[in-house]
């Protein structure tokens, strides 16, 4: 990857500081300090060279419309959460601020702009949180619910409620009387976890147009019924370049206990493999939601460890993805603790994407540039 001092790319941009600056907080263009001197910061090549030939003029339209889905400028309006200058907003509340002391419930109603609240029918002995109860419970809705098109918001609204705990009957099982955090802490058996894990779930509840996201507002734009989208979203966030991005941080503490972290980061690099723990296009500056999350417990050892090496090796800080797995590790919860909670948590956020991408009336359809064999010649007749 190339980087760019300002010099080079004011350049390349001919453009004034304060709009590069501007790009760089839109997420336009990703920064990162510069190590031979932190006071200034490098730009990433491509970002500068992509802007730079839009503002001459010189794409075509068809590429300019790739390009937006690939980290280029959004592709969809929204009113429901946005990052400006390294900090995370659910409808211009700061999110790290209002994780402090919200919960999940009360994230759902600043999303969904109305009360929510996730009340469950199952009673008795509940089985432990599971990811594959949840698809196969939101599996066995999507043909009974109704489609979502031509209904009202309200009456979505409800649904959305319904949605949420189906989800959460499988994924923090519990009395519905109590809030998920301490229904999933009780589940665990680790009830000392339970204001971390709150905390958690509120900072992943959305993040604007992530490709689980707008997988879920897709599915919502044919007028499939919430239950689809939250499905949709549950699919694509398992993928190892989303939610499930703290298995490669597992990797690495279990290379570090074997070899020390800066051999497990070398070993991983010179493979070709990216660190998932480290950096986010969109948080030049750091994960907003990871510094978060890591002031609520105290770092183990080994994830120390890999921090300190991989953040002067690498250059970038850490991520959720890391502090999801050590917040695992520090509470000793279950392997797959951060893919629940992600899941959990980012329901609410599909959720709201859905009821917006429904109000919006439009069907999400891009067109292909195709690239195949050349078609054969239609005969004439």
């Amino acid at each position: 990857m190339s980087w760019l001092t300002a010099e080079e790319a004011l350049r390349a941009l001919k453009t004034k500081p304060q709009t590069l600056y501007a790009n760089v907080s839109r997420g336009r263009i990703r920064a990162k300090p510069d190590p031979a001197d932190p006071r200034r910061s490098l730009y990433q090549a491509a970002d500068v060279q992509r802007l730079a030939e839009r503002h001459a003029g010189r794409r075509k339209a068809e590429t300019v419309a790739a390009e937006t889905i690939r980290w280029g400028d959004p592709v969809l309006s929204s009113a429901i959460s946005t990052i400006i200058r390294g900090r995370l907003f659910y409808r211009g509340q700061d999110a790290a601020d209002f994780a402090a002391a919200a919960t999940l419930e009360q994230t759902a109603a600043l999303l969904w702009n109305g009360a929510a609240a996730a009340s469950s029918d199952s009673a008795g002995k509940y089985a432990p949180p599971s990811l594959q109860a949840a698809f196969l419970a939101l599996a066995g809705r999507v043909t009974a619910d109704l489609p979502s098109l031509g209904r009202s918001q309200a009456a979505l609204r409800r649904d959305a409620h319904d949605v949420l705990s189906t989800v959460a009957d499988a994924l923090a099982p519990g009395p519905s009387d109590q809030p998920l955090h301490v229904r999933l802490a009780a589940s665990w058996q680790r009830p000392q976890a339970a204001d971390c894990l709150r905390c958690a779930l509120v900072l992943l509840a959305d993040h604007e147009l992530n490709a689980s996201t707008f997988a879920a507002r897709v599915t919502a734009s044919a007028g499939a019924a919430l239950s689809a989208s939250v499905l949709s979203g549950l699919s694509t966030l398992t993928g190892p370049l989303h939610g499930a991005a703290w298995q490669g941080v597992d990797a690495l503490i279990e290379a570090t206990a074997g070899v020390g972290a800066e051999q497990a980061i070398r070993r991983t690099l010179a493979q070709g493999n990216s660190l998932s723990a480290f950096g986010h296009p969109l948080y030049p500056d750091g994960d907003v939601r990871a510094l978060t999350l890591l002031s609520h417990f105290p770092l183990p050892a080994k994830f120390t460890e890999l921090r300190d090496a991989g953040e002067a090796m690498v250059g970038e800080k850490v991520n959720i993805d890391f502090a999801l797995a050590a917040m695992a590790s520090a509470f000793d919860l279950p392997r797959e603790a951060p893919i629940i909670v992600f899941s959990l948590a980012r329901t609410t956020g599909w959720l709201a994407h859905a009821m917006e991408q429904i109000e919006s009336g439009q069907l999400i359809r891009p067109r292909a540039r195709y690239a195949g064999p050349a078609p054969e010649t239609i005969a004439s007749r």
